[in-house]
């Protein structure tokens, strides 16, 4: 396997079922090629939906040479400096739609729960079993409050929590809507938006500007479809193995299981000079 200098490359990567495994444990191997990559002058992050303060404990496991991307994209965060390199937060329109959601989806069967992400905490706007079981399952600090009382700069990204159906009905809303935010399914009882045109890939390629790092030379590894904009952005889009076919299809290499440590098999490739041949 050749040994040279990678400081050509940005490797960005998701965190669970990815960096991850399904049991939110980091394989050792990940962690080891990650030093390895990093150690020949590689460019390596961590690209998350997660705030700072839940993204920080994964971030340290590996500790990153680049600022990481949070929420989803909205932002790019250097934890070595404490302070925010980049951002695009929800605008006017998106943050009016959140509101018709509220008054729409407030009852009973069809009630949704909302919570708007910001830099270091979670304002839930409306708190439920589900909203108040993530962030205290992920540990994120948070606050139920009154949607007027969260500031407009701190708006990163939103997240409607409801019964699959709602949600639907929810989707047709957003569409309609045209051009409030980008919208993504995130698991069958959640749905996100972020600032139209922003998602985890925009971030990385301003990252890459950042670094001087050519945009065909940007790599990134996840699992499911709320990293298909980010796979979809890269120079070097992989997956790890479990992810759905979709996810297959619109990817260069697909790595294996995120049990076996999906992130150090595709680093491996780029280090192995193949990526270069795939690409």
């Amino acid at each position: 396997m050749q040994r040279q200098q990678y400081s050509d490359w940005l490797v960005a990567s998701d965190i669970d079922g990815t960096l991850h495994s399904k049991l939110r444990t980091l394989p050792e191997v990940n962690k080891r090629t990650i030093s390895e990559f990093m150690s020949h002058c590689g460019n390596f992050t961590l690209a998350s939906g997660r705030p700072v303060r839940s993204l920080e404990r994964a971030y340290h496991r590996v500790e990153p040479n680049c600022p990481a991307i949070i929420l989803n994209g909205s932002g790019i965060y250097d934890f070595h400096k404490n302070e925010i390199v980049w951002k695009k937060t929800v605008s006017q329109p998106g943050r009016d739609f959140v509101k018709q959601m509220l008054k729409k989806y407030s009852r009973g069967f069809n009630r949704l729960e909302v919570g708007i992400f910001g830099l270091k905490k979670v304002y839930i706007v409306r708190a439920g079993i589900l909203s108040l079981g993530q962030v205290i399952f992920d540990k994120v600090p948070y606050t139920v409050t009154d949607i007027d009382s969260v500031p407009d700069d701190d708006w990163f990204k939103v997240i409607f929590w409801g019964n699959p159906l709602t949600l639907k009905k929810l989707r047709k809303d957003a569409k309609e809507a045209k051009s409030v935010g980008n919208f993504m399914e995130s698991s069958v009882v959640t749905y996100e938006m972020l600032e139209t045109g922003v998602h985890k890939g925009t971030a990385v390629m301003e990252l890459a500007e950042i670094l001087g790092v050519d945009p065909k030379h940007t790599a990134a590894i996840g699992d499911y479809y709320n990293d298909w904009d980010m796979l979809q952005t890269v120079g070097f889009p992989a997956c790890a193995g479990q992810a759905p076919k979709p996810i297959h299809r619109i990817c260069k290499y697909v790595a294996c299981h995120c049990n076996k440590g999906c992130v150090a098999d595709l680093l491996n490739l780029i280090m192995s000079g193949k990526a270069k041949e795939l690409m």
